[in-house]
């Protein structure tokens, strides 16, 4: 196979095969590479990780910069001047209130499926009209909350849209308000994360029978619907399918505005779920890629009738955080050497229970936080809890952990760290970002301070000990 690079946009370089198909080159992937080499090895001398602390979440802020700016210039090169676009980060991704705020100064809104949600986005200073609400399963008070506030609402199905049809009646809300369609165009790799097929429990789905012709009465008969959504993508989902999605929102989008003989939609919320690759340090696909993609699909959308919104989570982040684990003891078991850390079910929750979708890259770090060298080993590089299943890596080949070294799982910037999984009473972790202190080191910013034995008493109902005791 032949492969071909040259420069693209600047940043990024393309590589071309025989068979037609154009990878892109990540330019940014070795600068990510050398930073987070850098903040291990600092996290290590500055305490950060040590034999009291053996456990810590890093942030890697140039990374989530740069990803941000490589989101906003995608869709500002495929999209007519003047075009309103909302990027509304997907706070279930990673609900840190420092993160949500970093993002917010780059230009990046907040789309939420909760009152904790929102709460978040609202303590990060994410104003109302950058935020957008999902959920298939609002109350009341959060839809009248969204209302009082302005932000926008996507229903999710006809009885969220009768219980919208009172509150907007009494509030008198300038919020904008869509509905949430399912395409149904099929499902990924990952069952779990597939939300168009013809079953997803998401939106209203488009074939069954009488539906988009109920979608566009409901339209009709309310001129304050302006917005409609889909979300079509997650993790192991094919960029194809997610566009071939979009393509049949916007053509529902096209059908309302001609039955009703005016411009009532002017916003499609085209959702997120770009794929994140786990298998190397490239980002791809990238954002480029992807709104490419869309243009030559479905170049209606962008040529200035309809305004944007996009809901991108784990592609935003994923690359830019490491969960970094000081090996505790490292053993052997059947001949094969397992390294046993403080990092397991509690920080990569969906990678110890379902480790074929969510495989993860360890890197080998020695005590003093160096990357290790030597002959790449077979071994497990486990978690500390009480199941045999916890292990964030199985028969991964790496250089030889031994106590005392370190295990770092890779790309866990997005769903790792953040959820934490309470198994075993185990603590949640601190997490840092980093960046340049501009004098050649490493500057850490506290964003979570690591929980305590005492907070987790607490919150195990400490206050109601005799609650049970006649």
């Amino acid at each position: 196979m032949r492969a071909n690079t040259e420069n693209a946009e600047g940043t990024r370089g393309a590589v071309a095969h025989d068979d037609g198909r154009t990878d892109e080159v990540d330019a940014y992937a070795e600068g990510r590479t050398v930073r987070r080499n850098k903040a291990v090895r600092a996290a290590v001398e500055q305490g950060l990780v040590d034999a009291d602390n053996p456990l810590v979440a890093l942030l890697d802020v140039v990374g989530i910069r740069e990803s941000a700016a490589e989101l906003r210039s995608a869709f500002d090169a495929v999209t007519a001047p003047g075009t309103p676009v909302l990027h509304a980060f997907a706070v279930k991704a990673s609900p840190l209130v420092p993160v949500l705020r970093l993002l917010r100064a780059e230009g990046i809104g907040a789309e939420v499926a909760s009152p904790g949600e929102l709460a978040l986005a609202r303590a990060a200073g994410v104003e109302p009209e950058r935020t957008v609400l999902d959920s298939p399963a609002k109350t009341p008070a959060e839809l009248r909350e969204a209302l009082a506030l302005g932000i926008a609402v996507n229903a999710d199905n006809p009885q969220e849209l009768a219980r919208l049809d009172s509150l907007m009646a009494r509030s008198g809300s300038r919020s904008p308000v869509g509905i949430r369609v399912n395409p149904q165009v099929g499902g990924g790799s990952i069952e779990a994360l597939s939300t168009a097929t013809a079953t997803s429990k998401f939106g209203v789905a488009l074939r069954d029978e009488g539906a988009r012709e109920w979608v566009v009465r409901a339209y009709l008969e309310r001129p304050w619907l302006t917005r409609l959504h889909a979300h079509t993508g997650s993790q192991g989902i094919e960029l194809t399918m997610m566009a071939r999605g979009i393509a049949q929102t916007y053509e529902l989008a096209e059908e309302i505005n001609r039955r009703a003989g005016r411009h009532q939609v002017d916003t499609v919320d085209i959702g997120g779920g770009l794929p994140v690759n786990f298998a190397s340090e490239a980002i791809t696909p990238t954002y480029g890629r992807y709104a490419r993609l869309l243009r030559e699909t479905v170049p209606g959308l962008f040529d200035g009738r309809y305004g944007l919104v996009t809901e991108f989570g784990r592609s935003l982040l994923a690359k830019h955080g490491t969960v970094v684990a000081r090996v505790e003891y490292a053993k052997s078991a059947g001949g094969r050497p397992v390294a046993v850390t403080h990092a397991g079910v509690q920080v990569a929750t969906r990678t110890v229970y379902a480790p074929e979708s969510w495989p993860l890259r360890i890197a080998a770090y020695d005590a003093q936080g160096r990357p290790k060298e030597g002959p790449a080993v077979v071994q497990d590089v486990a978690g500390p809890a009480c199941f045999a299943g916890d292990l964030l890596a199985r028969a991964q080949s790496l250089p030889l952990l031994e106590q005392g070294d370190h295990a770092a799982a890779l790309d866990t910037g997005a769903y790792y760290f953040a959820h934490h999984y309470a198994y075993n009473s185990l603590p949640r972790p601190g997490i840092h970002g980093f960046a340049p202190d501009g004098a050649g080191g490493v500057a850490f910013a506290t964003v979570r301070a690591p929980q305590t034995i005492e907070e987790i008493v607490t919150e195990s109902g400490a206050a109601h000990t005799d609650a049970l005791v006649p």
